[in-house]
């Protein structure tokens, strides 16, 4: 929905609350979209959500809680009844409601599971973490059996009426409940009635533990384009299933911390606006101060090149340009090699050959960033020897930089650190102290210094 006319409707939605007309404002937000109505439930503040949620369609109240950050869905359910909580949640998928239950109290997730009218669909969810594959399926699927007939397979959907996110791939199991295939809608619809679901399942069918990382599952699924992949235990039996619903939140949930952490910030859990300032300062304040330690070996450079900065004072005017070039190159690298980790295009094993591969590059670049540099040097300056360390530098420090950016979120991913971590600036500031002793080092070679 267009931002002005959420506005609007925002208006309308507080004009109700201010009235303490809470029907008339759950009827406005009930009209909307499930996304639309989730953003304008956001604008409010705590307490008239809290007021509102137990006035709306338990499936609506539903669709909103699944919309929001986990942190504030978290506080919203424990400050309502009980009785509340179980409305709500009965009408979430099991998935969906195995990750507001783990969010709040035990003593108070037990209560709701008492309440449920099927709690079996959701508490064998709950002993797998948040970020697992397990974590993330939905126990509400339908498996057919290998002797089953296409007929019969149709008639079991008709009776079991399956959810549109789980009807397009069907899961064989055998007799013990392991996976043995899958079959697609089309392929029942198309074969005779007879015809045994052996005879047109795929028996290549991939699948992932329960334990695997929620984003490798996720990669797994996009990279073959499936729109559900089956999680199974140890000895394959088929424990649920992962749809492509559910694989989008967690690539975007993904991609925001590889952001954040690539600014040198720790993610934040909530969304942006919801996030009180206090909050904000500690996610970054850590990384800030780290920087800012890393920061201090550039001025420990400078006066290590005290004298030589004395004697070419036009050695100082360079410095800007030089370690903001150094510094932008690593970062391009780095960017590069951390979206070919996450897209798994390379592993740490190949550290050799990324770093031949980039040396090269870095080196194609230099040159052409030396060029320049000898070009804006000689205007600035007409000493040819000043030019020449100038660019012969730069030369040094792309080649220099493209390496270390190249393998430092290897490095960090074969010890299990995110790549995000040593992006950015923690880049620049590296970037920032070598860089100088190199271009002192150098001007000091060619300049007699």
């Amino acid at each position: 929905m267009d931002r002005p006319i959420l506005e609007h409707v925002l208006v309308q939605l507080q004009n109700a609350l201010e009235r303490d007309d809470l029907q008339g404002a759950a009827n406005i937000i009930e009209a909307m979209r499930p996304a639309d109505q989730a953003d304008l439930f956001a604008e409010l503040d705590e307490e008239q959500q809290v007021a509102l949620l137990p006035e709306m369609a338990a499936g609506d109240s539903a669709d909103i809680l699944e919309e929001l950050d986990d942190e504030q869905v978290a506080e919203l359910v424990a400050a309502l009844t009980t009785d509340d909580i179980i409305r709500i949640v009965e009408e979430m998928e099991p998935d969906e409601a195995a990750d507001l239950l783990g969010d709040i109290s035990p003593e108070q997730a037990e209560a709701v599971l008492r309440g449920l009218e099927d709690p079996d669909e959701v508490r064998p969810l709950l002993i797998h973490p948040d970020e697992s594959a397990g974590g993330l399926m939905t126990t509400e699927f339908l498996a057919l059996r290998r002797r089953m007939t296409a007929g019969e397979a149709i008639e079991a959907i008709r009776r079991w009426q399956p959810s549109e996110e789980t009807i397009y791939y069907l899961f064989v199991v055998d007799q013990h409940g392991r996976l043995s295939g899958v079959a697609n809608l089309r392929q029942l619809i198309v074969a005779q009635p007879t015809t045994l679901i052996m005879d047109i399942m795929d028996s290549e069918v991939l699948a992932v533990q329960a334990g695997t990382d929620q984003e490798e599952a996720a990669q797994i699924l996009a990279r073959y384009d499936l729109l559900a992949l089956p999680v199974v235990d140890a000895s394959r039996v088929l424990l649920g299933v992962i749809t492509v619903d559910d694989v989008l939140d967690v690539l975007e949930d993904e991609a925001t911390e590889d952001i954040q952490r690539m600014g040198g910030a720790e993610p934040l859990e909530r969304s942006y606006l919801d996030t009180p300032p206090a909050i904000i300062t500690r996610k970054r304040i850590g990384w800030l101060l780290l920087l800012f330690v890393g920061g201090t070996l550039t001025g420990s450079v400078m006066r290590l090149f005290e004298a030589q900065l004395q004697a070419v004072v036009a050695l100082a005017v360079f410095i800007p340009l030089l370690i903001g070039t150094g510094g932008n190159a690593g970062s391009q690298t780095i960017a590069t090699i951390i979206r070919s980790l996450a897209t798994k295009d390379i592993e740490p094993s190949d550290a050799f050959w990324v770093w031949w591969h980039e040396a090269r590059v870095g080196i194609l670049l230099g040159l052409g960033m030396a060029v320049a540099a000898f070009v804006r040097a000689i205007t600035w300056d007409p000493n040819p020897a000043l030019a020449v360390s100038v660019s012969v530098s730069i030369l040094a420090l792309v080649f220099w930089a493209t390496s270390v950016g190249s393998l430092l979120p290897l490095a960090a991913a074969r010890f299990g650190v995110d790549p995000a971590l040593v992006s950015g600036p923690l880049m620049s500031t590296l970037v920032d102290a070598t860089g100088l002793f190199i271009y002192f080092t150098i001007a000091g070679i060619i300049l007699g210094l």
